[in-house]
């Protein structure tokens, strides 16, 4: 059994503990990592890494972020902007339904990860991760219990993911219609699972997952 984690050990609001102890042991690139869309019915996951700089104001200029579920969308957006100015390097990477059906989704979350590395335009020399290991990526790498409310570069990936997917399902709402993927991004709702009761799955619905399989009445082949 997986030992209770000591709630105090969060702060107030993520910091950059983490960050300053690699830092000050040489390294300079250390990139947090998160994801967003595990739980969804329906899209891609995401994830993101964010380098961020070894500056002394860097707290002060990025004082809005946390975990990007304790955030609106107004202010992800502004946030989003503000990371990507001032991040060494950053990336998000996506794995598709389609993916996420046939591997899984613990190994469709690594391969978004992945993604977003490459997209980087710097590696990182040590990740900070949000309670995930990357085992196929030769990296050094810390997984952290709720990372995103302690460490800031994991929060800021966290951001960047999250508008990343809203914004694709957003796209996906024009594409299909009726289902309210603008609103609930594809998470499992009363309005969602009515639409599908109503209309069946789309090609972006998540047909391995169990409230699906629920809903519909069958797992489709091929």
């Amino acid at each position: 059994m997986r030992a209770k984690f000591d709630l105090s050990l969060v702060p107030p609001a993520p910091d950059l503990r983490f960050e300053q102890a690699l830092w000050a042991s040489g390294l300079q690139r250390v990139g947090g990592v998160d994801e967003a869309g595990r739980g969804a019915w329906a899209g891609p996951v995401a994830a993101a890494v964010v380098i961020l700089p070894d500056e002394p104001d860097l707290r002060a200029r990025l004082n809005g972020v946390r975990d990007s579920k304790q955030m609106t969308p107004a202010e992800r957006e502004k946030w989003a902007q503000e990371i990507r100015l001032i991040a060494l390097a950053w990336g998000v990477g996506f794995a598709s339904n389609l993916e996420i059906d046939a591997a899984g989704i613990l190994a469709a979350t690594r391969l978004a990860a992945g993604r977003a590395l490459a997209q980087a335009a710097s590696l990182p020399e040590h990740l900070l991760i949000d309670y995930l290991a990357l085992p196929e990526v030769s990296l050094p790498q810390t997984p952290l219990i709720k990372g995103d409310a302690r460490s800031l570069s994991i929060a800021a990936a966290s951001v960047l993911a999250k508008t990343a997917r809203d914004a694709l399902l957003c796209e996906m709402d024009q594409t299909y219609p009726g289902y309210g993927f603008a609103r609930h991004k594809g998470y499992g709702t009363a309005a969602h699972s009515q639409a599908l009761q109503l209309l069946g799955p789309t090609p972006a619905h998540r047909m391995s997952f169990a409230p699906l399989i629920e809903l519909v009445g069958h797992i489709p082949t091929g």
